[in-house]
């Protein structure tokens, strides 16, 4: 598991170090302040590998930046292990430690965009051996998915031979249904345990031929009004779909590798996931990280599950106040602080709905409205703090009010006492 992370002059970043919590850890911010980064760099940490164009940068400051990302990691064993990297603006890349990468299990990264990527200890690493029958070299250094390599499978080549790293989504689940593997029975069991509710459950139905000229026959969702395509699903289901099928598929690959290196399958994951709320309804967004936390259970009793997720949404935040542990999570928010990008460590306290956290001090709305209510609101506490204000402005605001407020609105009963003070005639 990732227990530290320092960043010295990358990105927009000038120095920021985070000491990650062993479960979950969740990052608020507002955009453009270093989130992605982090999560970025995170990955880059567990597996040393960077996907795209997603590597980080040195600080554009004007100077000849040393940028550093230090990070410290814990193995099996709970040994905690301290590495470097520097960026060698020669060959413009970061340094890399000798030996294997440090994460002790699997990493699974969901991006904002609707790719994936996976690493494994067992497929993605080759321990040099004087015997070795396998070309270290042409193993990849992780497999990144695009949103649609999901779907349709990922591919390279190595030595002009192409190879198929994953089948993809669209063929694993038809082979492992109509097979019965144990695949698709722990794809059921995680579907339903991202689901949102008991009456939304993601339950697999007959697959379907779509299309006279497409020769695949694609798996179905069952709902209410019938079976669904997953190609024809709604955004987010797609995406939960995604994210259930890559758990699965990592899993079972890197169950499938380790005999053949004589090694125990691992009991860690790591779940990096950028706006964990992207796409879903409200309904979702209230259930996917209580999901994350749980879902390993489904295929291993005991595995031990870090999250390292992104927010920019007040519901995913009300909706782990049943699930957050002092001892185990840790909420994060990214702010400028005299120009500078900072992160604190937020002291849990329960805001007990997503209007409350709305005008905490991680989103520091000054209220769960609209803005042009917010405005009118601020300009009636005025009436509030001065009590000689002329009564034509109060009239005026009196006036105002009911353009954005609804007659049943709680700040209603305080405004009319205090107008009426003011000596407005109601």
């Amino acid at each position: 598991m990732l227990t530290r992370l320092k960043f010295t002059q990358v990105g927009p970043v000038e120095s920021m170090a985070i000491d990650f919590a062993p479960r979950l850890n969740v990052i608020t911010g507002d955009n453009g302040l270093g989130k992605s980064l982090i999560l970025d760099c995170a990955w880059w940490a567990l597996t040393q590998s960077w996907y795209r164009d997603t590597q980080a940068l040195p600080r554009r400051n004007g100077k000849l930046p040393t940028s550093e990302i230090e990070y410290e990691v814990m193995s099996k064993t709970k040994k905690t292990a301290a590495h470097q990297s520097r960026f060698n603006l020669e060959d413009w890349s970061w340094s890399r430690p000798q030996g294997r990468p440090p994460s002790p299990g699997l990493v699974v990264y969901a991006r904002a965009d609707g790719g994936f990527s996976v690493w494994d200890p067992a497929r993605n690493y080759w321990r040099q051996l004087k015997s070795a029958t396998l070309d270290q070299k042409d193993r990849p250094s992780a497999f990144h998915f695009r949103n649609e390599d999901v779907w349709n499978g990922l591919e390279d080549e190595v030595g002009g031979h192409r190879r198929i790293l994953c089948n993809g989504l669209l063929r694993d689940w038809v082979s492992w249904q109509r097979g019965k593997t144990e695949e698709f029975t722990h794809l059921s069991k995680v579907l339903e345990a991202l689901s949102p509710s008991e009456g939304e459950r993601l339950v697999p139905g007959e697959p379907v031929r779509v299309s006279p000229n497409d020769a695949r026959d694609i798996p179905t969702i069952k709902m209410p009004y019938g079976s669904v395509p997953v190609i024809h699903a709604s955004a987010g289901a797609r995406r939960i779909v995604g994210l259930a099928y890559l758990i699965v598929w990592a899993w079972h690959e890197h169950r499938r590798a380790v005999p053949l290196l004589h090694q125990e399958p691992t009991d860690r994951i790591v779940f990096i996931v950028d706006e964990i709320e992207a796409h879903l309804h409200p309904r979702w967004q209230r259930a996917i990280v209580p999901a994350l936390l749980g879902v390993i259970a489904s295929l291993h009793p005991k595995a031990k599950v870090q999250v390292l997720a992104c927010t920019h949404a007040p519901l995913v935040l009300a909706s782990i106040e049943p699930h957050f542990d002092t001892a185990r999570d840790k909420l994060f928010d990214l702010d400028l602080v005299d120009g500078s990008i900072a992160i604190r460590l937020v002291d849990w306290r329960p805001h007990g709905d997503a209007s409350a956290w709305l005008t905490s001090e991680i989103f520091n709305l000054g209220e769960a409205r609209s803005l042009e209510a917010q405005q009118a609101i601020a300009q009636a506490r005025k009436v509030f703090e001065t009590p000689d204000l002329p009564l034509a402005k109060v009239k005026a605001i009196h006036e105002k009010l009911p353009s954005f407020l609804k007659e049943t609105d709680p700040f209603w009963p305080r405004w009319l006492y205090r107008a009426e003070k003011a000596g407005l005639k109601l």
